[in-house]
């Protein structure tokens, strides 16, 4: 796994052993980096269910201003941490070992976010509860963009009911991204 492009391009970056994080594939980040990347300059970036750190890493990477990780897992944080020193990005970036609920709660009035990713445990409905907390929270910049990555065949008709509106998908071998952005 590495930094795909911009400024800390092929920069190496490490992740946990085991199943307790599903780490994106670096032809997976492309694509979606490829779909994002007029986004991402100037940018405050919230990476949730942040795993190893490396898509906030590559947004900072490409640009983003700064970026916040959340990750609950002990060792996933020990990770996260381990790579924002290695690629010297420790001043444009924040991690919170907590739950991403709590972790968004005690972000509010301090920060405000451009682009939020979350690629939560598959089939737990965690994506439904932040988009809910989002709905009336303060943390998203008008326009922001949301992207949510699930498994493949994951229901997410009610996504318009909580007042966001479905930008485009796009579908791999066994996950898809969906790009939402809160209907004005």
């Amino acid at each position: 796994m590495r930094i795909i492009a911009g400024s800390k391009r092929r920069l190496p970056l490490k992740t946990i052993e085991g199943k307790d994080t599903r780490p994106t594939t670096d032809r997976i980040k492309e694509t979606l980096f490829n779909m994002i990347q007029n986004e991402i300059p100037g940018s405050y970036f919230l990476d949730l269910f942040s795993g190893s750190g490396q898509i906030g890493l590559e947004a900072l990477s490409r640009g983003s201003l700064y970026s916040v990780f959340v990750e609950n897992n002990k060792k996933a944080a020990a990770c996260i941490a381990e790579n924002i020193r290695f690629t010297k990005s420790e001043k444009e970036s924040l991690l919170l070992q907590m739950d991403v609920l709590p972790a968004m709660r005690s972000m509010e009035g301090k920060h405000k976010f451009d682009i939020i990713f979350m690629d939560p445990p598959y089939g737990k409905l965690l994506e439904q509860e932040v988009l809910e907390y989002l709905q009336n929270s303060s943390l998203l910049k008008e326009d922001a963009l949301i992207i949510v990555e699930m498994a493949l065949g994951t229901d997410y008709s009610y996504v318009k009911d909580l007042g966001y509106q479905i930008l485009k998908e796009k579908q791999y071998k066994t996950n898809m991204h969906v790009f939402l952005t809160k209907e004005n």
